[in-house]
């Protein structure tokens, strides 16, 4: 049995949520949300929240024990990217990218 849960259109950029999702892949609920309390960025929150919310739905939902959950999958796929203009030097534009991410967790019970 397996709970997720899904943040769309996050506004960060995936380079950003990357590393921050490797720190905790793998590691038992309570750890991972310690790791990512004490990690500074913003990405960190993002990724708590996510992770907070895949606690709830296990618990709520399948009547998983919170002390034997794992974050068995987590990730930050690309998301759409806004396409944005600025006035460039002699007329010409340079382009802004604002970029998005899916962030993505899914928890496990360990037997």
């Amino acid at each position: 049995m397996e709970a997720k849960a899904i943040a769309k259109y996050v506004r960060m950029s995936p380079i950003k949520l990357k590393p921050v999702t490797d720190l905790v892949r793998g590691k038992d609920l309570n750890e991972a949300l310690n790791i990512l309390k004490f990690t500074p960025g913003k990405g960190a929150e993002i990724v708590e929240k996510v992770v907070k919310s895949a606690a709830a739905n296990a618990e709520n939902n399948f009547d998983m024990n919170p002390d034997n959950l794992y974050v068995a999958e987590i990730y930050a796929h690309q998301g759409p990217t806004m396409k944005r203009w600025r006035a460039g030097s002699q007329g010409r534009a340079s382009i802004i990218l604002k970029r998005s991410s899916h962030v993505g967790c899914t928890l496990k019970e360990r037997n």
